[in-house]
Parts: structure tokens; C-alpha cells; sequence
């Protein structure tokens, strides 16, 4: 009782805080739009064998793998917000309090992932008049599953980030991380039209099965086993995420 207390408090601060910037939700969502509007054109030809005949089924390939690219990357960086607020002493000052350890992490992190949301909301309408279509209650289960990944990735970072302690060093063990499991989770292209052995490899990252979740509701179908699969291994992923930064936080933090 006393954590979920403590996490509202600190949730309502951080997104109080963000609501004054309002800016930084806009910035964030600049590069995804440039993928919408300059990439996604071209995918049409490309995404035939996986059935798209207008422009309209490629945004419902490519959208998903987009917000999941756009979850992924955003969550995995908000390691960098925790280092400069280490600096500027405002950890050091929240120690005093007799707030939570764990509610100074899980707070923090549920602001990224309403954050991520309103940006993935943003892409999503944009995307509209290119002819995507989703129903709401379709869309709804895709952002829980988004959620989760945002979730996910920010107490990775968060953990990342105590334990490394430097923002030059932090960098580049997120690129290293990202990276390949963007590109093997099939955000830019299904892995489908990839080789087998790539294929194979995909099947073996969480992210793929959330992608695959992810498309499956963009299509109606909330029934497909990726949808299931995404949903379960991204819960306990996240689950076991904050868990592991939480105790890192409530260790780091005295």
C-alpha cells in the first residue's frame, strides 16, 4: 500500500514536471515522423509477399515496428535523465524523505511510459491520413503491449545507469543494446522476408514477439499467438526489469 502511495506521489511530481516542458514530447517524436513521412512510401513495393497491395497495409506492417522502435529506443535512454538528476542532487535530497526507494524508481519510469504513449498516440494519428486504420479497442491492447516495452526498457536503463555512473560510458552500452535488438525484432522490416537462420535467431528476442503482437492488432487480429507471446514475455520481462533496478536503486541509493 505504502509503495503504490509513494509511486502515485512521485508520478504526479515527475509528470507535473514534464507537463512544463511540453516541448520534449514533440522533439522525441521529429525522427519518427521523418520514418513515417520519407520511409514508410517506399515500403509498398517491398512488403507484396507479406500481402500489402496498397499504401495503406504497408503502414499497418510498418507503424507497429515503428512505435515498438520509437518504445524501445526512448526507454532505453532515459538512463541519461537519472545521471543528471544524481548530479544535481535531487536523489540526494528525496533520500530524506521517507518515500520509497523502489517508488523513486517506479514513478520515474511511469512517466516515461505515459510519455511514450502520447508520442506513439501523436505517430499514430499522423499516420491516419496515409490510410491506416485501427479500431480503438485494437489500439488499446497494442499500447498496453507498448506500455510494457517502455516499462521494460526505462528500468533497464535506470539499472544501467546506477551501476555505470557516467554518461560517456552509458551511451555507447545502450547503442550496443538497441541496436541488434531493433533490427532482430523486425521494427524496420518484417524478419520474415529475411533468411532462415535470421529467422531463427529473431524467434530467441522478446522483441520480436512483441512486434509480431504489435502487427497482428494493427490487423484485427487480437486472436494471432504472437499477440499472446508478446503480451506474456514482455510482462515478465518488465516485471523482472524493475524488480532487478528497484533492489539496484534501494542498494545504490542510501
Amino acid at each position: 500500500m505504502k509503495l503504490s502511495r509513494d509511486t502515485w506521489l512521485i508520478f504526479q511530481r515527475q509528470v507535473l514536471i514534464m507537463c512544463r516542458t511540453p516541448v520534449w514530447i514533440l522533439v522525441g517524436i521529429l525522427q519518427p515522423v521523418c520514418y513515417l513521412l520519407l520511409f514508410a512510401p517506399l515500403l509498398r513495393a517491398a512488403l507484396v509477399t507479406e500481402g500489402a497491395q496498397s499504401q495503406a497495409d504497408a503502414y499497418r506492417v510498418y507503424v507497429p515496428g515503428l512505435l515498438t522502435a520509437l518504445a524501445l529506443m526512448g526507454g532505453l535512454f532515459t538512463g541519461f535523465s537519472l545521471l543528471g538528476e544524481l548530479r544535481a542532487g535531487i536523489i540526494e535530497r528525496s533520500r530524506v524523505t521517507p518515500v520509497s526507494r523502489a517508488a523513486l524508481l517506479l514513478g520515474r519510469a511511469l512517466r516515461e511510459v505515459v510519455a511514450l504513449l502520447v508520442q506513439a498516440l501523436l505517430v499514430t494519428l499522423l499516420a491516419l491520413p496515409f490510410g491506416l486504420s485501427v479500431s480503438p479497442a485494437h489500439l488499446v491492447l497494442a499500447f498496453l503491449l507498448l506500455g510494457l516495452i517502455v516499462l521494460m526498457a526505462s528500468s533497464v536503463s535506470y539499472g544501467l545507469a546506477l551501476l555505470i555512473g557516467d554518461d560517456a560510458a552509458l551511451g555507447p552500452v545502450v547503442n550496443t543494446l538497441a541496436q541488434p535488438l531493433a533490427l532482430l525484432s523486425g521494427t524496420l522490416l518484417p524478419i520474415a522476408l529475411g533468411p532462415r537462420w535470421l529467422r531463427t535467431a529473431a524467434e530467441w528476442n522478446p522483441l520480436y514477439w512483441a512486434v509480431e503482437g504489435m502487427r497482428a492488432l494493427f490487423r484485427g487480429d487480437a486472436g494471432a499467438p504472437a499477440v499472446f507471446n508478446g503480451l506474456l514475455l514482455t510482462s515478465g520481462l518488465a516485471a523482472l526489469a524493475v524488480a532487478w533496478s528497484a533492489r539496484l536503486f534501494a542498494v545504490r541509493i542510501r
